[in-house]
């Protein structure tokens, strides 16, 4: 690059005018915005992810992601996209030049879809919770596996850092690649943000616990999907004859029965055949699904797949029903229409909200044992705590009354509004420094120790703090809001023939002699000043709480392995399988 008139040529490198904000900041990457088989309007959906320009190597290969492709059902290593950097630094879309059919048979396309499809579920994630979000194992990268085994499976390992995808033969005579599917990388990432976040949600627990991970992840990936304009235009007006420039929509078509037929029941039918554990299925049973007031007790939702339907019903049901309020204050542009571009507008932007809302509860939901009552009480309180008017479309009370229908209610120790009481006891922060307090985890456990009884913790149980998180959110006015998040978790281990002391029975399956853990933890919330907000958690000398979950253990097997580690080991690959087969 020249500079100045008539002076010597200067050649600068690309990481110097990257520095001086010379080259753009962002890159934007093609990728399938639905799985390849859908055919709405007879077309694969291609969309574009915008994301900040890192220094890539080839795989893709960022600071956070790095796709690793290696076959083993071949034993076969694929090469990899090279970085996609033009010669002047700046960063390009190496899928641009290539025709729609090549895209869906190049490895190179393939490896681009699901590093970019991760990538943009990282940074909803990153954006909701207003911090860097770091994963459950030792490393700083996740390594994507676009095709790595011959089979109807696709699943997140902690054990191998990894998202692994698989394939296998579809009904039409061709290939089905897992990794091409939107709904099932997001749905694989969104279990590996969710463990980096509540690594303890894996561990044997609750019933609600292990359907809280299925569920939570079916919807991130549904609401990211219906935030897309196109995905939402699409699913609007499948199945129907419209012209490519119509412009306007029926009144009668956004109806409350309308729009689920169209934009949710539409788009599940539309994602080609069901696939081993992304959202399709999900999608099309919640929107089915009838409210029991005691399905709780159902055998039926024992299962963790389907219980967490339970879950998206709820959040998709909200999303409707605000989609609807908005659509609502909209004027006609002729008698019995109105315009098609406002109606799609709203919708993203409900979705949007939503799945902002539902990521940001997760700092609000105790770190062991969450039930969906306490994920309900989280997201109200998350969204006060941004946003105290309930604002014009009253998302909290939506989502409030979609939960209600299934009788599920806020938290016991939750306010009249459904959100966490605030913390009123008196506190002790004598030798505490609230600089180290937001960042040090020996600072927490000393506040935490010099409050214990306050925070009615048990003497006699092992405290541990597991993370310490300052965040800064952006408000609707445009305001910081910063809090400091601190997680711990107490742990007692005891004897099968321990547990009558505690006043708990033993379970038939439990061995004699047996050790088994009992889990209490919580989260606390403090305000830019070092004031504690909110002390939200499970008493680890709960017991009824803790007999419920050890007769869960005994129902689900637990009782048949050596320890929570080997438990625990492989259980997104078990789950999804298990859900492929049926069972």
């Amino acid at each position: 690059m020249a500079t100045g008139t008539g002076a010597k040529t200067v050649r600068r490198s690309a990481g110097y005018s990257r520095l001086r904000g010379e080259t753009p900041l962002w890159r934007d990457l093609t990728i399938l915005a639905q799985d390849p088989d859908a055919r709405l309007r007879g077309d694969v959906i291609w969309s574009s992810v915008r994301l900040p320009d890192e220094a890539l190597l080839p795989g893709p290969c960022g600071a956070r992601i790095k796709v690793v492709d290696y076959d083993a059902s071949l034993d076969r290593f694929y090469l990899p996209l090279p970085g996609g950097y033009a010669s002047n630094g700046t960063p390009t879309d190496p899928m641009l030049s290539m025709t729609p059919r090549q895209r869906l048979s190049s490895v190179h396309f393939h490896q681009q879809n699901a590093y970019a499809i991760a990538m943009r579920i990282l940074a909803r994630f990153e954006t909701a919770l207003g911090r860097r979000v770091n994963y459950a194992f030792a490393g700083h990268q996740l390594h994507i596996a676009p095709h790595a085994f011959s089979e109807a499976n696709a699943y997140y390992s902690r054990e191998s850092r990894s998202l692994c995808f698989g394939y296998f033969p579809n009904n039409g005579g061709g290939t089905t690649f897992t990794c091409l599917s939107h709904d099932i990388v997001a749905h694989e990432m969104a279990h590996a943000l969710l463990d980096g976040l509540r690594p303890r949600y894996i561990d044997p627990s609750s019933p609600d616990q292990a359907a809280f991970h299925e569920g939570f992840a079916d919807v991130i990936a549904l609401l990211v999907l219906l935030s897309d304009p196109r995905i939402v235009e699409t699913a609007l007006l499948a199945g129907r004859a419209v012209a490519a420039t119509q412009r306007y929509v029926a009144i009668k078509s956004v109806e409350e029965k309308a729009l689920k037929r169209s934009a949710l029941l539409g788009l599940a039918e539309s994602m080609g055949e069901p696939l081993p554990n992304g959202s399709t299925e999900a999608l099309r049973r919640s929107v089915e699904l009838k409210p029991m007031r005691n399905w709780s007790e159902s055998r039926e939702y024992a299962e963790p797949h389907q219980r967490g339907e339970v879950l998206v019903h709820c959040l998709l049901n909200a999303f409707i029903k605000v989609w609807r309020q908005r659509i609502s204050a909209l004027g006609q542009v002729k008698p019995g229409f109105l315009d098609l571009k406002r109606v799609v507008e709203e919708g993203a932007t409900s979705a949007s909200h939503l799945l902002t809302m539902s990521i940001r509860a997760i700092d609000y939901t105790p770190p062991t044992d969450v039930s969906f009552s306490d994920y309900l009480t989280a997201i109200l309180t998350a969204d006060r705590e941004m946003l105290p008017d309930d604002g014009r479309y009253g998302y909290r009370q939506v989502i409030r009354d979609s939960f209600a229908a299934w009788n599920i209610q806020p938290a016991p120790t939750a306010d009249a509004e459904g959100c966490w009481r605030a913390f009123d006891q008196r506190l002790n922060y004598a030798h505490i420094r609230f600089e180290s307090l937001q960042r040090n985890a020996d600072e927490a456990f000393r506040f935490i120790w010099n409050n214990a009884k306050a925070l009615k913790l048990s003497p006699n149980a092992y405290c541990e703090v597991t993370g310490v998180r300052p965040i800064a959110r952006t408000a609707p006015d445009g305001l910081i809001v910063r809090e400091t998040v601190v997680d711990y978790v107490q742990m007692l281990s005891v004897r099968s023939d321990e547990l009558a002391a505690l006043g708990l029975t033993r379970p038939p399956e439990m061995p004699e002699f047996r050790e088994v853990r009992l889990y209490g933890g919580g989260v606390l919330i403090f305000d830019e000043y070092g004031t504690l907000k909110f002390s939200i958690g499970n008493d680890v000398c709960d017991m009824p709480r803790q007999q419920a979950r050890l007769d869960h253990l005994g129902s689900v097997g637990f009782f048949e392995y050596r320890s929570e580690a080997e438990f625990s080991k492989g259980f997104f690959s078990r789950l999804h399988l298990n859900r492929a087969c049926g069972r």
